[in-house]
């Protein structure tokens, strides 16, 4: 292949929503907003669980690192987006693109795994509350996280390469709003069904193998929940759950939903709105969700802002 050929050298366009001028300048807008709101939301939930001490448990510890994942999802693709939503403009660099990729795979990759960790420590927490903070100590939440990173960067590293330095003929037309694994693929001018299985493979153990693990988890809790006598003590169990439990849906639904469509050009579409979804939508309202469902982090909320002792 020539190098006048080589998208390397000139970049990739992302196509995302240009065939429908009319819709990028209501998206640009929307997302706008939807992103100022997931940065000042996730960025608001990680000072809080920093400052209050009541907060520094290993719930806590778990929250504000997602917080913190999120906030570096949707940054990895949301900032490009709105530059190509803006202008004419719609070109991304080479390198830009494998940056993004990289991020995307990294921090979606831990993402999934830490949503397990964080069942993981509901399950303790109901079902064995009495050694909870023997069973989940600090030690262990640092290798939990340390884990959940280290697999989300051994995906990254090992994924994005292969599939940025795939054969595509000069091809530069992205159909996507950003530089997302199967579209790259698909692009690609020579068998990639290697680099296909390898990234299914990476699938069931960094996607699959942990909403496995959730649904085992939030299992148990069910079975210790409908032995708890109680109306009140059955409360207090949902309510120490049912935070996590919704962010899990929100983020694994849309995800499985949007891989299980068939490849036609209306799913495809469809593809763009679900991906902008689990990469905004879902970080925005995370916030939101363990905030107003959470009378803990409302009340550290009022202490930091000084509003209660």
């Amino acid at each position: 292949m020539e190098k006048s050929n080589d998208s390397s050298e000139y970049g990739f366009i992302l196509v995302g929503f240009s065939d429908r001028p009319r819709l990028e300048l209501v998206l640009f807008m929307v997302n706008f907003t939807l992103y100022s709101v997931a940065v000042l939301g996730n960025s608001t939930i990680i000072l809080v669980c920093i400052f209050d001490p009541r907060l520094h448990t290993p719930m806590y510890f778990f929250l504000a690192n997602l917080s913190f994942l999120d906030l570096c999802f949707s940054t990895s693709c949301i900032p490009q987006m709105l530059v190509n939503l803006w202008g004419p403009d719609k070109t991304i660099s080479y390198a830009g693109c494998a940056v993004q990729l990289f991020s995307f795979l990294c921090v979606g990759s831990v993402e999934c795994i830490l949503l397990a960790v964080m069942a993981y420590d509901r399950f303790a927490a109901v079902c064995r509350p009495l050694h909870y903070l023997v069973i989940v100590h600090p030690q262990l939440c640092l290798r939990l996280v340390a884990v959940a990173w280290g697999s989300g960067l051994a995906n990254a590293i090992v994924m994005s390469p292969l599939a940025m330095t795939l054969s595509r003929c000069g091809r530069r037309r992205v159909n996507h709003f950003l530089c997302e694994m199967p579209a790259l693929i698909k692009m690609a001018c020579v068998d990639a069904r290697a680099v296909e299985m390898l990234a299914f493979t990476f699938a069931i153990l960094i996607v699959l193998l942990p909403l496995a693990l959730i649904l085992v988890s939030y299992g148990r809790i069910a079975a210790a929940v409908l032995k708890i006598q109680s109306a009140a003590g059955r409360r207090k169990a949902f309510n120490t759950c049912s935070s996590h439990l919704t962010v899990v849906s929100l983020f694994y639904g849309s995800i499985i939903y949007m891989y299980m469509q068939p490849g036609n050009s209306a799913s495809q579409d469809q593809g763009k709105f679900l991906t902008l979804f689990y990469n905004l939508v879902t970080p925005m309202l995370n916030p939101l969700i363990y905030t107003l469902r959470n009378k803990e982090v409302k009340g550290a909320l009022k202490r930091v802002l000084g509003r209660q002792p």
